[in-house]
């Protein structure tokens, strides 16, 4: 796993007397991407390298369930004690919303009985299953994507093009987004930096911990963490005067809506949805809006080779190739 400090501030949410065994699994894998606690299962850790489970003998990883550690209730209990930091009661809107963002930006996922009334869900009750998402970030991996963002110089319009970044789940796309966002808001010898404007809805994008940004989203960057993105587009526009608002996972018709209002507000939009490419899009009713309308100017569809690198294709508002 990448970066001590990444390390220690996952460890701290464990249970003490498994600790030093998970910190060696750690620092064996490389690129862990999910960590998976499941009362009286075993953890698993997902990564670059595949799927393995947690393990006390020696090595500390395996592929064999019968070595693994299985997890008990008592360590449950204490890992949310650890989240909460000792008051489940203030983070009683986290729970609500079926995740808590820990120092570092990572994000740790909850699941157990939910506890309704009046038909809206008012908290997660016993909770038994974690899902802890390790936030990565990789700084100038979007440097050769920025330049095909902002328009050129004998446009009427300065700025970026509206961008929407199209891609299925696992490929990036949240960590590109988060950098373009870095780049673009701090600016370059060539590019004036811009006011930029996050919906956080589900503090993946900054990873807000106590108000501030655990992730480097760039100078000129203002963050509203934890509002829903229709609504959240809006105040930003209405309060901080961005020059680019930025949102992850747009999908409803509420968002489509509030992309409108932003456009039409003067705002440059950089979004993302979940989609395979631009016919997924289309086969999708609300998102099929995206493009009818021509809200977006450029589609940025990311693609894997065979050998698992990245490719991007670069489509136009008629979605024509343009590189």
């Amino acid at each position: 796993m990448e970066g001590g400090i990444a390390i220690r501030n996952i460890l701290k949410i464990f249970p003490l007397h498994i600790r030093n065994e998970l910190q060696a699994a750690f620092e064996a894998l490389q690129g862990i991407e999910e960590i998976r606690v499941r009362v009286c299962q075993p953890i698993i850790l997902l990564s670059d390298e595949g799927e393995y489970f947690f393990s006390m003998k020696p090595g500390h990883l395996t592929k064999d369930t019968k070595d693994a550690y299985q997890v008990t209730s008592h360590d449950i209990s204490d890992m949310i004690v650890f989240i909460s930091r000792y008051s489940l009661f203030a983070f009683e809107e986290e729970v609500r919303n079926g995740f808590i963002t820990i120092e570092g930006g990572h994000r740790v996922g909850l699941s157990g009985q939910a506890v309704f009334h009046e038909g809206w869900m008012q908290t997660i009750r016993n909770i038994s299953y974690l899902n802890i998402r390790v936030s990565h970030e990789k700084k100038e991996c979007a440097r050769r994507l920025i330049p095909y963002l902002y328009r050129e110089p004998s446009q009427k319009q300065s700025g970026i093009y509206n961008t929407l970044l199209v891609s299925p789940p696992g490929r990036g796309k949240t960590t590109l987004l988060r950098d373009l966002i870095r780049l673009l808001s701090d600016g370059s010898r060539e590019h004036t930096g811009l006011k930029v404007s996050i919906v956080d809805e589900r503090s993946e994008i900054a990873g807000c911990y106590r108000g501030i940004p655990q992730n480097d989203v760039g100078m000129r960057t203002d963050v509203l963490d934890g509002c829903p993105k229709s609504s959240g587009m809006m105040l930003l526009i209405r309060t901080m005067s961005p020059q680019v608002v930025a949102v992850d996972e747009l999908g409803s018709k509420e968002d489509v809506q509030a992309v409108a209002y932003a456009i039409h507000s003067g705002c440059s939009i950089l979004g993302s949805v979940h989609a395979s490419g631009l016919d997924e899009v289309r086969r999708k009713p609300v998102l099929r809006e995206f493009l009818e309308q021509e809200y977006f100017e450029r589609y940025l569809v990311i693609g894997q080779k065979e050998n698992r690198e990245r490719r991007y294709l670069l489509y136009n508002a008629r979605q024509e190739l343009v590189c």
